[in-house]
C-alpha cells in the first residue's frame, strides 16, 4: 500500500508542477510522469492478472500520444 502512497504524491507533485509551470516546453516531462503515475496506479489499485495488460497498454497509448505532442510541438518532419 505504501507504493500506491508514493505513486500518488508523484502524481499530484507532476500536476501541481504542470499547472504552475508557464513555458509550455517544460510542462511536458510533468505530462509524461502523470501519465506514468495512471499506468502504475493501475498496475497497483487492480488486483487482477490483466490489470498489467491494461497498464501497459495505457502506457503504450500515452506515450504514443506524448510523442505526437511532442514531434507537434517541435515543429513537426522537416522536409
Amino acid at each position: 500500500m505504501i507504493a500506491l502512497y508514493v505513486v500518488a504524491a508523484i502524481a499530484v507533485f507532476a500536476a501541481l508542477r504542470a499547472i504552475i509551470e508557464k513555458n509550455t516546453g517544460r510542462k511536458l516531462p510533468y505530462a509524461n510522469v502523470l501519465n506514468f503515475a495512471v499506468a502504475g496506479s493501475l498496475v497497483l489499485l487492480l488486483d487482477h492478472p490483466l490489470s498489467l495488460v491494461a497498464a501497459a497498454a495505457y502506457f503504450v497509448g500515452s506515450t504514443l500520444e506524448a510523442n505526437a505532442i511532442a514531434s507537434t510541438y517541435a515543429g513537426g518532419v522537416k522536409r
